[in-house]
């Protein structure tokens, strides 16, 4: 079996945890005998070489609505189904605010279109511009194969947005268990935070900063700024104390020194669909606090600190109490049983075998 991976085209350029989870796949299902290779949506595909595409962002659907189209082929979806409207609509900052007097895929619609007008992105399919969002979505969702959510909470959130008949089958995001052991010889820092993600708005990294800024705790944020966020980063920078240390994104082998020292992994995001990051800190004996938005809860239930985003005082309180808990072997042993990468390629390759 051949398989094309086709993602956007940014995937290397502006690296996220979609990339993680494309590379991952790819690897492992290689390590299973099934050829993969993966594309970006703005190079040319000699789609006759492939069996089956995989797609991946349901919210970037120009990408998907040209190349499946234009191949002939069935294809499956990783959804990754994220919803910025709440913060779009109540915490964005200059012309975002306009955001908020549109519905989500009318702002989604704009996004793309400026991206593509700026040269910050390419546009795969004309048919997009006069589309729209919405439209494109319902019929992709109308002709594909299946979609690959990464939980069931994902899965229902795909249906009452878009509403209508589509297979699907879930495939957990995963984490190397390999690379992430934990190493009990090495001593927790009880007042190390670490936030491990890409610095912009819907991760809330300002928000953590003013709650953990002139306190005991000494926060580490790890991750680059998204190419629109400048401004958002400079404003990070400016609010920082002295308590508080930028560091520029890492390759994954090199976050276990940080995931190892520190006591808690914190990623307070308006909203995630999973949190790669929290389920790597998981692994290595942190103590997780994440936001209660998005699909969270159905990978951490009762085993992660919440806390509400837009209230610094309950962020701060998430992070006193995360980190003078024990590690959670329960949580551990919970990845490790369903959060790994071989798990995630095991059951994409079920997705496949039932497609074709």
């Amino acid at each position: 079996m051949k398989v094309a991976f086709v993602t956007r085209s940014t995937l290397y350029a502006v690296p996220g945890g979609d990339t993680v989870q494309v590379v991952q796949t790819a690897r492992h299902l290689t390590f299973m005998g099934i050829t993969t290779e993966i594309k970006l949506a703005n190079e040319r595909i000699n789609y006759s070489n492939y069996d089956l595409l995989h797609f991946f962002n349901l919210t970037r659907p120009a990408d998907i609505l040209y190349h499946s189209r234009k191949a002939e082929k069935p294809f499956v979806i990783s959804t990754i189904l994220c919803n910025y409207s709440e913060y779009d609509q109540h915490y964005r900052k200059g012309l975002g605010r306009l955001f908020k007097y549109l519905p989500a895929d009318g702002v989604e619609y704009v996004k793309t279109m400026v991206r593509y007008l700026l040269g910050r992105d390419e546009l795969a399919s004309l048919a997009y511009t006069w589309k729209g969002q919405r439209k494109s979505i319902l019929d992709i969702l109308s002709r594909t194969a299946m979609i690959l959510p990464n939980s069931r909470s994902e899965y229902q959130r795909v249906l009452n947005n878009y509403p209508g008949e589509v297979k699907h089958m879930v495939v957990p995001n995963g984490t190397d268990q390999h690379l992430f052991k934990y190493n009990a010889s090495v001593t927790k820092d009880d007042k190390l935070v670490i936030c491990v993600a890409r610095i912009e708005g819907i991760k809330n990294q300002l928000n953590l900063i003013k709650a953990l800024n002139n306190t005991p705790y000494r926060l580490l944020l790890i991750g680059t700024h998204a190419p629109n966020q400048a401004a958002y980063y400079r404003e990070c920078r400016k609010t920082a104390a002295d308590n508080i240390t930028f560091i520029d994104q890492l390759p994954q082998y090199e976050l276990v020194k940080y995931y190892e020292r520190a006591k808690v992994h914190v990623l307070p995001s308006w909203f995630e669909t999973t949190g790669l990051s929290s389920i790597e800190a998981a692994l290595m004996g942190c103590s997780v606090v994440i936001s209660d938005k998005g699909d969270v809860r159905e990978y951490f239930a009762g085993d992660a600190f919440y806390c509400d985003p837009a209230i610094r005082q309950s962020i701060l309180a998430a992070v006193e109490k995360a980190s003078l808990a024990p590690v959670n072997e329960c949580l551990r042993d919970k990845i490790l049983q369903k959060y790994t990468w071989n798990q995630a390629a095991t059951q994409t390759l079920k997705a496949y075998q039932s497609v074709l």
